[in-house]
């Protein structure tokens, strides 16, 4: 029979540290230790005080855990001398069940991790969906492992166990993320549409009206319809947006015109609309995760209130935006900015790399570009603009903690640059003779590490860097360079570029070169409106997960409605050391339940406050 946490907050300590053995491998002091912070008051409570346990109790410790861990398919399941949760878990990889050539590989792989770290491998073979990851994809991570930094492999290592401890103590309690599958399954369905070129790759790539882009919509069309929306359109633009009505003052049902304009974009007479929602396009050879997490996360909510048969007091409008990457076409935000009518004629003669424009491929999709226009929401109908994203970044990885509350996203600045100085022999040039243009950039580049450090949460950023017709034996006479600036405030990120142009100013001043710099683009913050930061942290508390506040150093949607409306974000923790635009990027089901909580939780805050 399944444990209740009621049991385990009422048993005497040693019936309780009874009810957790088996969770880390010979190791329950872990757990021991944890459970003097009862009563908890949900299974993630528990979760982060074992994770809190065993990061303060430092790397001795720490690496005494990792040491009692068996390896892979090793000597302890040949001799069957596995604990019953490790023989189960590595049955279900596969791993008891090896050809003599994949037992070979990974007793290769095993020795040689050993001898580089010391420690064995340590991953979690029932992986992100809990169901068990194959063979190959074990051999892959192990490979790829084997080269990263010992520092980060430690830290590595303990989140997999972590991993595996979150996985039994589900099978312990009872507890199945059923909704966190469910979001899991749509994006491994979804990511199975991909661009010529990249399909054939294994690769995801999804650019802006192309057939896999509007092979995306129809599917995510769908399925919206099936978790019960009551309207469900693509608009001019080729965003997919999904209507579930408030309990009164709903509008009667209608299709949306054609073309895509909304026919109910201003709402119902006395009724207002949360809007949520994210992109489904992605970078080249990107992650199935960054953008389209956000809008399967609402659609499960959505789901759940339909099954229940309940309505709230206010819409929800779920918008899944056609583009935000900037990738076939150079307009960014094209999705979330058509909705505050922030669309740029000048976009539709664009070109893409095959020479289609713009206004060639909507009209091939079937979009009418005069409606774009029409798609404009009025904000008087709206409460606000939340998101939920990955967090895309390491921070959340490294504390143990699911999800995150966004305080701000980044201001940012972009700079095409040049130094020009005078190309020369590399051989017969004395030293203090140059005039190095590359030279210049690379001492601007280290002062940048340094200045933005400074800050703590600023970042800046060379991109690109080239030296056009560069000779093995020439001196740099040109140097081409980007510059990406970013800061939570507007005030703080306009410091770092006035720092960072008088520097470059006086490096080439003393360096007797010149320079050029090109804005190229300049976004303001968006800090998050206090009221709606204020219901994602209840929502994230009530949980039982604490609560960790972090500025999101990437852009998102939210930013062009942060415009017209109140925004607020909230951050779900991202595996493999919380890598983005990268098929390495993941979560587990388990996170995601979290944030399809954390999501129902904040509807239901909302339609207290509005009833």
């Amino acid at each position: 029979m399944a444990l209740t946490l009621e049991q385990l907050n009422r048993a005497s300590a040693e019936q309780a540290a009874l009810m957790l053995d088996g969770l880390y491998e010979h190791s329950p002091w872990i757990a021991e230790r944890a459970l003097a912070q009862r009563p908890f008051k949900s299974l993630a409570q528990l979760k982060y005080a074992m994770c809190d346990v065993l990061a303060q109790a430092g790397r001795q410790a720490q690496l005494g855990l990792i040491r009692a861990h068996p390896e892979l398919a090793g000597k302890a399941m040949v001799s069957k001398t596995l604990t019953a949760e490790s023989t189960h878990e590595q049955t279900q990889a596969g791993l008891t069940d090896c050809t003599p050539e994949e037992f070979a590989k990974i007793q290769q792989l095993n020795a040689d991790y050993n001898a580089k770290f010391g420690w064995p491998f340590i991953l979690a073979v029932r992986g992100p969906r809990g169901v068990g990851l194959n063979k190959r994809q074990i051999i892959e991570a192990f490979e790829r492992r084997l080269y990263g930094h010992p520092d980060f492999e430690l830290q590595e290592c303990l989140r997999n166990i972590h991993r595996i401890v979150e996985i039994r103590l589900n099978d312990k309690f009872g507890v199945e993320p059923t909704q966190g599958q469910q979001v899991w399954d749509w994006q491994e369905e979804l990511s199975q549409h991909s661009d010529p070129g990249y399909a054939d790759k294994g690769q995801l790539t999804v650019t802006y009206l192309s057939d896999a882009h509007r092979a995306c919509a129809q599917r995510i069309s769908q399925w919206m319809r099936e978790c019960g929306f009551d309207e469900v359109y693509t608009d001019a633009v080729g965003n997919v947006v999904g209507r579930y009505h408030p309990a009164t003052g709903r509008p009667e049902l209608a299709s949306a015109p054609s073309g895509g304009s909304d026919a109910h974009a201003a709402g119902s007479v006395g009724a207002r609309y949360l809007m949520t929602g994210s992109h489904y396009d992605t970078v080249r050879n990107g992650g199935k995760y960054d953008g389209r997490l956000g809008i399967f996360v609402p659609m499960a909510s959505v789901a759940a209130l339909h099954r229940q048969g309940q309505r709230l007091p206010v819409g929800i409008e779920v918008v899944a935006f056609s583009e935000e990457e900037g990738q076939r076409y150079r307009a960014t935000f094209l999705g979330s900015g058509a909705l505050i009518g922030d669309f740029k004629p000048q976009w539709l003669e664009q070109k893409d790399a095959d020479g289609i424009t713009m206004q060639q491929a909507m009209a091939h999709a079937g979009l009418r570009v005069d409606d774009i226009a029409k798609i404009q929401r009025d904000p008087a109908h709206y409460l606000g603009f939340v998101e939920v994203h990955i967090e895309q970044g390491p921070v959340l990885n490294e504390v143990n903690i699911p999800l995150g509350v966004v305080t701000s996203i980044n201001g940012s600045v972009r700079y095409l640059c040049e130094v020009i100085g005078t190309a020369s022999h590399a051989g017969t040039t004395p030293m203090d003779r140059r005039r190095d243009a590359a030279c210049a950039v690379a001492e601007l580049a280290l002062y940048l590490e340094q200045r933005a450090a400074q800050d703590g949460d600023s970042v800046a950023t060379i991109g690109q860097l080239q030296v056009p017709n560069g000779s093995i034996n020439v001196v740099p006479g040109r140097c081409q360079f980007s510059l990406d600036l970013r800061a939570p405030t507007d005030a703080q990120r306009d410091a770092l570029v006035r720092d960072v142009l008088e520097q470059l100013g006086a490096i080439c001043e003393r360096r007797g070169v010149r320079y050029s710099t090109e804005l190229t683009m300049s976004v303001a913050a968006a800090p998050s409106a206090p009221a709606w930061q204020a219901r994602w942290e209840s929502a994230v508390t009530d949980l039982g997960v604490p609560l960790f506040k972090l500025p999101s150093g990437a852009g998102h949607d939210a930013m062009k409605l942060h415009e017209i409306m109140p925004q607020a974000m909230l951050f779900v923790r991202g595996e493999n050391g919380g890598i983005s635009h990268n098929p390495l990027e993941s979560t587990t089901c388990d996170d995601m339940q979290l944030a399809i909580d954390a999501f129902s939780h904040l509807l239901h805050q909302l339609a207290r406050q509005t009833a």
